[in-house]
């Protein structure tokens, strides 16, 4: 068994390669080939903890089980990460436990990558311009995702901390090659998007219909608990919705 740390992760899995595996297990699900997921969702005061397990079935089969702290408070009091938690792997044909490491890269990474496959097929091809709201970790590997499946050459960041959102913006420019701009007007960013991405921990709709425009890609992923929502019910009830797993969407 190996035990890989924060760090450790981070070494082996880049963001490309997450993707490429993200494809591949969406591929495995559509086609019947995997472990029923199961989620258990447990509310705590400042935050949760999420279980997650599933498994895949290929030439190799694997079982994950996710557990997951997120406590959005936890930078800004503590100096500590949102999510934290750990993930147990085992084969899924024999039970052996095959390694324990840190859930908090793999669910970053994994969370970017998602959007990226749904980003690949989804929106326009010659999408060229994005805008990202919650410029925390998770933002930073959306755009990223975003941009090494999307000919990108424009992006807007915007965060309630605007000074975190200029420390994105230069990051981004410099990492990527193409022209970011820390935004304060969020709706004249989202006019001039090909794609919106919301990462953000809020309970109150801030992108409306008429904020974007017909064949806009939206990934809200930051809308991942009950009461949590970042889209308007007008955008929402007006899109055409894909998900990964129905069961699991509200």
């Amino acid at each position: 068994m190996r035990i890989l740390t924060r760090g450790d992760v981070l070494e082996l899995l880049t963001l490309r390669d997450c993707i490429v595996a993200v494809e591949n297990a969406f591929r495995l699900h559509a086609e019947g080939r995997t472990l029923g997921p199961g989620v258990l969702a447990v509310p705590a005061e400042g935050g949760g903890f999420h279980v997650k397990a599933a498994g895949l079935v290929g030439e190799r089969s694997y079982f994950a089980a996710k557990t997951n702290a997120n406590f959005p408070d936890n930078a800004r009091r503590y100096g500590l990460p949102t999510i934290q938690g750990t993930v147990v792997l085992a084969d899924a044909r024999t039970g052996e436990l095959l390694a324990v490491m840190d859930s908090g890269s793999v669910t970053a990474l994994r969370t970017g990558a998602a959007t990226a496959v749904a980003a690949k097929f989804l929106a326009r091809p010659d999408a060229r311009s994005a805008t990202i709201v919650g410029c925390g970790v998770q933002g930073e590997i959306q755009l990223g995702a975003i941009a090494a499946v999307l000919p990108l050459q424009h992006a807007w960041v915007l965060d309630t901390d605007h000074a975190r959102a200029e420390g994105l913006a230069a990051r981004a420019q410099a990492n990527l090659g193409i022209r970011v701009e820390a935004g304060k007007d969020l709706r004249s960013a989202l006019r001039g998007s090909d794609v919106c991405v919301t990462c953000t921990p809020s309970r109150r709709p801030f992108v409306s219909r008429d904020d974007v425009a017909a064949g806009t890609f939206i990934a809200a992923v930051g809308a991942d608990h009950r009461g949590k929502q970042e889209l308007e019910p007008t955008l929402v009830a007006s899109s055409t919705l894909v998900v990964d797993v129905l069961e699991q969407c509200a």
